[in-house]
């Protein structure tokens, strides 16, 4: 038998003497990580508590204990930090998002945990509906960008059971777009809406970052929309993702100035997207009124509840307008959208229901709650596809099976 080892009390002293000597010790860091660290995080240096500048003039050197807290904050790997060059990050989506200074081409730990949690949820929901018989849905990937824009915009409308003048009926851009989320749903496309990263109110999504995605499945594709935008913005931003899944493709979107796209694909379903939501004959009628680039564009905006600057970018395409006036316009919308962003801020007053059915989106809590309440879903696993703890997902899942039963009555 052999003898318990026997540890001295200065032995353990000087062991924990050396972590802490370790803890304090200043270590030298690439420059260009912690630059990388901070633009991926999508936070300023102000932002940060050490003096992450510091660092990087050379002028100091951080210890391992801030180090460590640098990088919780900007919420990157520790070990990245040390490696000889900033990683090569995918996020497994195409990145269709245009910038001026490619620098700003950056996937912030926000976006990527908004888009793992949708592909979780994807993955789980393409599983249930397999194994409920579903058939992959007939309309995924039947587009192409060599067909006619009208055509194509059509075939979508009629396939979503929409009116020629479906937007015009609605009276707010709340309405219209909640008109066209359900009919989105309706046909088996998964809509999630939201401005953080789960119930995180700490992680706001940025919108200059992106507007929305794409995820293509033959049985559950699925869109998703920035809501930090403003309600007519999120309309074309929808729009748009609905065309990527007629035409299956999947993608990452921040729609800067609506400009013209490198990519075929990127053209074609903005054309779409346009000739959907404000119909070419329409517009043209609308347009005919007297009235200033600015009186004009916020008329038919209203009236075709999209935004002035997609009213704008529709009678550019249109050789309504040069592209020096559009672009003028384009900055004024812009000044205007920014002094009304912070005249709104601390002032939005959330309904957290209606603000978890728009995240998760109607289909998915149908299928999660349904699925619970047959024990097919594990209630860890429910937790885990939607983020609620044990309670609030109790609550969450009588209420969609109550909007069930009242549906089907």
């Amino acid at each position: 038998m052999h003898p318990r080892p026997r540890f001295r009390s200065s032995s353990i002293e000087y062991i924990n003497n050396g972590w802490n000597l370790a803890m304090v010790a200043k270590i030298p860091v690439n420059p260009e990580l912690l630059r990388w660290a901070v633009d991926r995080s999508g936070l300023s240096f102000s932002d940060f508590k050490e003096p992450v500048q510091a660092w990087i003039s050379g002028d100091a050197q951080p210890t391992v204990r801030k180090l460590e807290g640098f990088a919780r904050k900007a919420m990157v790997p520790f070990g990245y930090l040390f490696l000889a060059s900033p990683p090569q990050e995918s996020i497994g989506v195409p990145d269709f998002r245009t910038f001026r200074d490619e620098k700003r081409r950056t996937f912030s730990p926000n976006l990527r945990d908004t888009i793992t949690d949708i592909q979780r949820r994807q993955a789980w929901m393409r599983d249930y509906l397999i194994d409920a018989g579903d058939e992959p849905l007939p309309f995924v990937g039947t587009l192409n960008s060599g067909q006619p824009t009208k055509q194509a915009a059509e075939t979508i409308r009629r396939q979503l059971r929409l009116s020629a003048d479906w937007q015009t009926k609605q009276s707010t851009w709340e309405a219209a777009l909640t008109e066209l989320r359900l009919a989105m749903e309706a046909v088996g496309v998964f809509v999630s809406m939201t401005n953080q990263v789960g119930l995180n109110t700490r992680r706001p999504l940025n919108q200059e970052e992106f507007r929305g995605f794409v995820l293509i499945d033959e049985y559950a594709p699925w869109v998703f929309v920035n809501t930090n935008d403003t309600k007519s913005a999120q309309m074309f931003t929808l729009a748009h993702e609905m065309v990527h899944v007629w035409v299956g493709e999947p993608g990452l979107f921040n729609l800067e100035k609506l400009e013209v796209h490198s990519s075929n694909v990127e053209q074609f379903c903005n054309r779409v997207a346009a000739e959907f939501l404000v119909p070419a004959d329409s517009f043209t009628k609308a347009w005919a009124r007297t009235g200033t680039v600015e009186e004009r564009c916020t008329q038919i905006a209203r009236t075709f509840k999209v935004s002035p600057l997609v009213a704008g970018r529709r009678a550019l395409e249109l050789d309504m307008i040069s592209s020096r006036a559009f672009f003028q316009f384009y900055q004024e919308q812009m000044e205007n959208w920014r002094v009304l962003k912070d005249q709104k801020k601390g002032n939005s007053i959330p309904v957290f229901w209606q603000q978890q059915r728009l995240r998760l989106g109607d289909r998915f809590g149908y299928a999660v709650a349904q699925a619970y309440a047959e024990r097919k879903l594990l209630p860890s696993e429910a937790l885990d596809l939607t983020g609620f703890k044990r309670d609030t997902f109790a609550k969450y899942a009588n209420n969609m099976l109550r909007r069930m039963r009242e549906a089907s009555q």
